[in-house]
């Protein structure tokens, strides 16, 4: 029995060094493991950085013949052999730009015919026409208005911007001066488009304005003298533009070059101020008129403020007065209220017809005097005399 129980330790003690043994060897071959082999990578969610921005970028290229209103436009660009660089850049015709505005000058209607291919009807509205119109017949109006627009391209060719669109350099068919042989009614008779007319005031029929678009004048050329003490809705506008400028004026940092402009500002505001103060004027939304180039005014046959004329659009014949006076370079223009007659969705900005099927009959020497505020009634029927004359 004393030899069992020893047998038994043996085994126990045996199996402790085995178990002990195995244990070392274990963790021996762990170590072994970590050193040959790195542990894993634990990886987070990483910070996003911002994406770097930048400016679009502009593609394609600036086509210049948009720059121009309606003018067709060919660009070339040629290049010659030259010296040095910095010798070239000191040479004014080493870098040139040669600018050269070709322009057709219209010729004018001259026959009913003619006349007929803009207003159908014109021959049925008016059956004496015909013998009013002679080979002399083209006023020198017309060769004078194209002589101001070409010397205005001239003027202006360094300024691009200034230049005459092609509307309105072509805006004028034809200017005739007509004679009836029976009575030897003079008359003036042009044909255009039709531009906007919304100047004008007066506190009397109207004591509120009627809106100030751009280029509004609160005066028209037809005057007369204010019939009341209500002051001109523009009147403390321009009262007070005034102001800002004799202010500005009167400081001690305005330099002269300022002051000079200031000087012809202030003088120009006064006179307006000075008008608006003592006179009435037509009003474009409300009264029947329309304008004429001043060069028109010093014609053979002069055409002024107040003389009575027609505008025939289709089949409709509108009575109407010379209400103002215009640029020498631009032809076809009427009130507001005209121009709503033939297109109700006239605005200032919106012209009524943009084709030249607008035809206009002035009969000058016939403004009745002292002006006043019109009378649609007796405009109507002196007009309606007029052309049975």
């Amino acid at each position: 029995m004393g030899k069992n129980r020893l047998r038994t330790w043996r085994r126990l003690v045996l199996l402790l060094v085995g178990a002990l043994f195995a244990a070392i060897v274990y963790r021996w071959i762990s170590l072994e493991r970590l050193q040959h082999f790195a542990p894993a990578e634990v990886l987070g969610t990483p910070t996003p950085e911002p994406t770097a921005t930048r400016p679009p970028v502009i593609t394609g290229k600036l086509d210049t013949a948009k720059l121009f209103n309606g003018i067709t436009l060919h660009s070339t660009v040629e290049t010659i052999a030259g010296a040095d660089a910095a010798t070239e850049r000191t040479v004014p015709d080493s870098y040139v730009l040669d600018l050269k505005l070709l322009a057709r000058v219209p010729s004018p209607n001259k026959t009913v015919e003619e006349l007929a291919k803009v207003s159908p009807q014109l021959p049925t509205l008016f059956p004496g026409l015909a013998s009013m119109i002679s080979v002399d017949s083209v006023s020198p109006l017309f060769a004078q208005l194209y002589d101001t627009k070409v010397r205005m391209l001239r003027e202006n060719l360094g300024r691009l911007d200034l230049l005459l669109s092609r509307h309105n350099f072509f805006d004028c068919q034809t200017v005739l001066q007509l004679q009836y042989p029976q009575t030897h009614r003079k008359a003036l008779l042009l044909q255009a488009d039709m531009d906007v007319d919304a100047d004008g005031s007066d506190s009397d029929r109207l004591s509120v304005g009627t809106g100030a678009p751009v280029n509004f004048k609160p005066a028209t050329s037809y005057r007369w003298q204010k019939k009341s003490d209500a002051p001109n809705p523009y009147l403390a506008g321009t009262e007070e533009r005034l102001k800002r400028a004799e202010d500005e004026y009167a400081l001690t940092t305005t330099n002269p070059a300022r002051k000079r402009e200031l000087r012809n500002a202030i003088a120009d505001l006064r006179g307006e101020v000075s008008t608006l103060k003592k006179f009435s004027f037509l009003i474009g939304a409300t009264d029947p008129f329309i304008v004429v180039p001043g060069a028109f005014t010093r014609g053979p046959v002069p055409v002024e403020p107040g003389d009575y004329a027609l505008v025939v659009y289709g089949d409709a014949i509108y009575p109407v007065i010379v209400g103002d006076v215009g640029p020498n370079d631009k032809v076809g223009e009427a009130s507001l209220r005209i121009a709503r007659e033939l297109n109700a969705l006239s605005t200032a900005y919106n012209r009524p017809v943009s084709d030249l099927k607008v035809t206009y009959i002035i009969f000058p020497e016939t403004a009745e005097k002292p002006f006043g505020p019109p009378d649609l009634e007796r405009i109507h029927a002196h007009c309606e005399t007029l052309t049975k004359e």
